[in-house]
């Protein structure tokens, strides 16, 4: 190292020093393997079809392409920026993904039978939540028959 970087060490306390390489030593501990990008592949897959409509001047398209190794998008689009279509292709497990969408003023809207679905409601609400409704209706009226405990003061 040089004289000038040896001297500025000396300068730093030990803390900031121990501080640092804390730091650093942190920093290194990333998860291995996690949040990587698949390995690059040499593999192409042939274009077996590839049928395009290009933009017209009130913005209607489509596109129909398949490769040799699965992959299917067909799409066209319209009036305002609306598209519909779907793909598909085969998860890196086998599965096979089909995914039809509308993106609309509405946003982009897919379906498939591979994406979670909210549970349908209205669905049953426990006791514990209308006994707590109960209790906060009877406090607004100012019927309560509990007692509250403790002071409450607001600044």
């Amino acid at each position: 190292m040089s004289q000038a970087i040896m001297d500025v060490l000396e300068q730093l306390s030990p803390k900031f020093l121990l501080l640092v390489l804390v730091g650093v030593a942190v920093a290194d501990k990333r998860p291995v393997g996690s949040y990587s990008a698949p390995p690059s592949s040499d593999e192409y897959a042939e274009i077996l079809k590839d049928e395009r409509v290009h933009p017209t001047a009130e913005g209607y398209y489509s596109l129909d392409m398949e490769t040799e190794n699965g992959i299917k998008r067909q799409e066209s689009g319209g009036e305002g920026g609306s598209q519909q279509g779907s793909y598909s292709y085969t998860a890196p497990d086998g599965t096979p993904v089909y995914v039809q969408f509308v993106a609309d003023e509405f946003g982009f809207q897919p379906q498939s039978d591979l994406l979670p679905v909210a549970p349908e409601f209205p669905h049953p609400i426990p006791q514990f939540v209308l006994d707590q409704i109960k209790k906060a209706q009877e406090e607004d009226r100012g019927t309560s028959n509990e007692v509250p405990s403790g002071s409450y003061t607001y600044a």
